[in-house]
């Protein structure tokens, strides 16, 4: 009984292998003569046969070597668009870069880290070579405690302001969160330096005088400590949950606020007061920071309190 059913399959498929064939059959297309070649003399296949090389270098300062990696390179169109900004006509990274250009007039713009320099050209029928000097240096910053003591990395950070002393109260940022030991490419200046350890009030300012082709290093020193504050029923008790903490300076300027079981700062060295809050009862203590001496103050909550009412803790 099966040879039938496997005759008739075979004769299906067969049948619907020959329809697919001729559904499948190349049409009859009249399509044009094709050359055998692209002409390499056509203009089409010539698109760097009306512009010139232009070779551009950049150096830190006059009769360094080139700068052979880390350079961005920008050309613009001297004339702004319907949005009154310059065309980007190209673009490239690395050192020494080759671009071919349309005979014109450019702006050519060279940036290494935040260091950079701007020059007009203009390009004729030939190959142009052009240097560009940076007029820059590097910057590296660094913090300690003193007589040497480290600071952890992750509570320090550095922010670099432009130098102007005209308008030393609204000076404008140029770079923040820098991290201690990268180095930074600026122009050469004069920059204010912003070092902050931690999140509170230690804080150094400096002004640093960055030199052409050089590298400078620039430590600072902290005086400051890390405090841990806890209020607790005894001493050397659990820390109570649920507490609200104000930090004071000597003159009764709030320094930082928390909430929490634990409150873990970096102070200036300096006198203070700790208040803290748990629910309608408030406690405090003074205590003192020593510069590179970090401690854990103990509130105890056993003394006497004032109501919390509306009155606030400033």
């Amino acid at each position: 009984m099966l040879l039938p059913l496997i005759a008739g399959a075979v004769a299906f498929a067969a049948a619907s292998q020959g329809l697919a064939q001729e559904k499948l059959a190349a049409p009859n297309l009249n399509l044009p003569g094709l050359s055998e070649y692209a002409n390499p003399e056509a203009p089409e296949n010539k698109p760097l046969a009306n512009t010139s090389e232009l070779i551009l270098e950049a150096k830190l300062k006059e009769g360094d070597p080139d700068i052979e990696r880390g350079l961005v390179w920008r050309v613009f169109s001297p004339e702004p668009d319907d949005n009154d900004k310059l065309p980007l006509v190209a673009s490239a990274k690395g050192g020494t870069i080759s671009l071919h250009l349309p005979e014109g007039s450019y702006l050519v713009h060279v940036a290494y880290g935040r260091a950079g320099a701007t020059k007009r050209i203009t390009m004729h029928k030939g190959t142009r070579h052009e240097s560009m000097i940076l007029d820059a240096g590097g910057l590296k910053l660094n913090a300690v405690l003193p007589e040497g003591g480290k600071i952890p990395e992750k509570l320090l950070r550095f922010s670099i302001y432009e130098g102007d002393e005209d308008n030393a109260n609204d000076r404008s940022l140029i770079i923040p969160n820098v991290k201690p030991n990268s180095v930074v490419r600026l122009n050469t200046g004069t920059y204010h330096v912003v070092s902050n350890y931690g999140s509170a009030n230690a804080i150094i300012r400096a002004d640093i005088r960055v030199e052409a082709g050089k590298l400078t290093e620039a430590t600072v020193e902290h005086r400051a400590a890390q405090v841990t504050l806890k209020l607790v029923r005894e001493r050397g008790g659990e820390a109570m949950a649920d507490t609200a903490w104000s930090v004071l300076n000597a003159s009764g300027d709030p320094v930082r606020e928390s909430v929490g079981a634990y409150a873990s700062m970096v102070l200036a060295e300096g006198e203070y007061v700790a208040i803290a809050k748990n629910k309608d009862r408030i406690y405090q203590r003074d205590f003192k920071v020593v510069s590179g001496q970090n401690e854990e103050v103990e509130v105890l909550a056993n003394g006497d309190y004032e109501p919390a009412g509306d009155e606030s803790l400033d």
